[in-house]
């Protein structure tokens, strides 16, 4: 009887979780271990908390109530969503239930940071990694938040971790490669832009910033390929298009440039760069 009700309850969440992947897509929903889906996976998608995916995983956690791994992926719809109240919650709820589940607490993080609640992120962040040290997500995004700190040392330091635990991270040699790129060792940043590239072909913000230590080098054509490809990547960042304008424009391609700058202006009014760069080229 207890087998039956474990496999049942197994089969419940193995069907939510089905749930949210069948609406972001298998690539964009993952799961780590038993500890339910991985938050940091997957971009904001408003679908990821309809009514029938919330549904399902309340009916399994209505079920199971002590389920922490059921919380956990409910929050991670709620949080793949922007209900980040709800995904806070869910995730609180879930290392109530179960302190060591680790999942939940990166999970957590990854919300306060997105709201801005850096030093709440680092604590979870801490708690995941005592938990379970080979767990390379909570280093990268540890990392990111040291990096945005300033704290540069212990930024390179998660990143150098998350990679020791899995050389495939490319969102770590990404990191890695800004940090370099902000002390103008832009030989290192390319080449760990490079490996970021080559481990995620669809990662445009590598190009982008592979793009930008190029033409701080000089290396005008190679930085125009690069930040064509972050925009055939991502057509709705006004930063690509104002820096393959840029790019353009000091190869001589005034009008495509300033058509590309525009294009930028336009998808952020405010993105001063693009304003700046207008001015530069008479087009006030």
């Amino acid at each position: 009887m207890v087998r039956d009700t474990m496999m049942q309850r197994n089969l419940a969440v193995a069907k939510a979780v089905i749930l949210i992947c069948g609406t972001l897509g298998l690539a964009a929903c993952t799961t780590t271990e038993e500890g339910g889906a991985d938050l940091e996976r997957v971009t904001l998608n408003p679908n990821a908390a309809s009514p029938a995916n919330i549904s399902s995983l309340s009916e399994v956690i209505a079920r199971n109530p002590s389920d922490a791994t059921a919380y956990n992926i409910r929050g991670t719809a709620y949080g793949q969503a922007g209900r980040y109240s709800e995904a806070i919650q869910d995730f609180t709820t879930a290392v109530q239930i179960d302190p060591s589940l680790y999942q939940a607490y990166a999970n957590r993080g990854l919300v306060y940071r997105r709201t801005g609640q850096a030093n709440l992120a680092l604590a979870d962040y801490n708690r995941a990694i005592q938990l379970n040290p080979q767990y390379g997500a909570a280093y990268r995004q540890r990392g990111a938040i040291y990096r945005q700190m300033g704290r540069t040392d212990l930024a390179l330091a998660d990143f150098n971790a998350a990679i020791g635990i899995s050389s495939s991270d490319a969102g770590a040699y990404y990191n890695r490669a800004l940090i370099y790129q902000s002390q103008n060792q832009h030989e290192s940043a390319i080449a760990e832009f490079t490996t970021a590239m080559a481990l995620d072909p669809n990662l445009p913000d590598a190009f982008n910033g592979r793009g930008q230590s190029e033409l701080a080098l000089g290396r005008d054509q190679e930085a125009l390929l690069d930040f064509a490809a972050a925009v055939n990547r991502n057509k709705e960042s006004a930063v690509f298009w104002t820096n393959l304008g840029i790019a353009q424009l000091r190869l001589g391609q005034r009008e495509a440039g300033i058509a590309s700058v525009r294009r930028g202006a336009s998808l952020d009014p405010k993105y001063r760069p693009a304003q700046q760069a207008l001015a530069s080229a008479g087009q006030v």
